[in-house]
């Protein structure tokens, strides 16, 4: 029982001397360390394109997001890495647009890119 005891103590003092970092620090933290993308998609006669479907490539790992714009032709890619280069473009129904870059040096936590379908 001693021993039970000793080992508590010296597990318990382990904990309360290194701390676990809690949510709000790792939010914090998180946040300082991403950016995020957001914007719209237009037609050529500068309408909003629902259910228009945004690529987002990094160009980095190669590795393809998706998002299905909302009713206004908005979208957001949320948590981006922030020393990477990013490509975006829209498609939807047979249209699609031009392929916008979010560089890297881009130094903005939020970045907004506007598509146009053409």
């Amino acid at each position: 029982m001693r021993r039970l005891a000793a080992v508590l103590a010296v597990v318990l003092a382990g904990v309360c001397a290194f701390p676990a970092s809690g949510p709000a620090e790792m939010t914090q933290r998180g946040q300082a360390e991403s950016r995020s993308l957001i914007g719209h998609v237009f037609t050529r006669q500068d309408q909003p394109v629902s259910k228009a479907i945004v690529y987002l490539k990094n160009t980095k790992t190669l590795a393809i997001k998706t998002y299905i714009t909302d009713p206004d032709g908005s979208y957001r890619f949320p948590a981006l890495a922030p020393n990477v280069d990013y490509e975006v473009y829209a498609e939807s129904q047979g249209a699609r647009s031009d392929t916008k870059t979010l560089s890297g040096f881009d130094s903005r936590k939020v970045a907004i890119i506007t598509l146009k379908l053409k």
